[in-house]
């Protein structure tokens, strides 16, 4: 049966759902995704530790002895320390940033939330997070988690996908367009 259906499928899905289960029967859902959304922001802004979670070239010891310390150095521990020393102990740490957003939406699924994609060319500040979650909520009816992830190549303005919903309004596809139509001028 469709309903039936894993929500977050292969590898990556795997553990995301088997680490959801282990926060869920701990009551720790919402300290887990913290600690997971902490993770993968340092992913995120470290080159670093980037290539430590993505490149085959470091053994397993290496990565676990660079986590281990990048973990406490963040402030990292329990379910989450754990869960990430065990994929760096089964060489599934590349995948870290997958299994982080397949947590988030059995999350999203669990509390009945929606989770919108958004593209940006630059950091959101709180208000406007606030006002994108607010306008979210009343079109959608449900509460909505952000996904942002920056992309300066979009010039400005934002690419938002909820569901099978999407609004491009970036400036680098209204420049394409004024270009396109310019042409057809000629």
């Amino acid at each position: 049966m469709a309903g039936d259906e894993p929500l977050v499928s292969g590898m990556a899905g795997r553990y995301a759902t088997a680490l959801f289960e282990l926060a869920r029967e701990s009551n720790a859902v919402d300290a887990v995704k913290a600690d997971l959304e902490r993770f993968d922001t340092l992913i995120a802004e470290n080159p670093d530790l980037n290539r430590l979670v993505r490149s085959p070239v470091f053994s397993t010891t290496e990565q676990l002895n660079a986590l281990s310390a990048v973990l406490t150095r963040a402030g990292i521990s329990g379910l989450v320390a754990q869960f990430l020393k065990l994929a760096a102990t089964n060489r599934r740490l590349f995948a870290a940033r997958e299994m982080i957003r397949g947590y988030r939406e059995l999350v999203a699924k669990y509390k009945g939330e929606a989770t919108a994609e958004i593209t940006v060319a630059e950091k959101l500040t709180d208000d406007h997070v606030a006002a994108l979650k607010s306008a979210l909520k009343a079109i959608s009816g449900k509460d909505v988690a952000l996904n942002v992830r920056i992309d300066p190549t979009i010039i400005g303005g934002l690419v938002v996908k909820l569901g099978s919903r999407m609004v491009d309004s970036s400036l680098r596809t209204k420049l394409n367009a004024i270009r396109h139509v310019m042409k057809e001028a000629r």
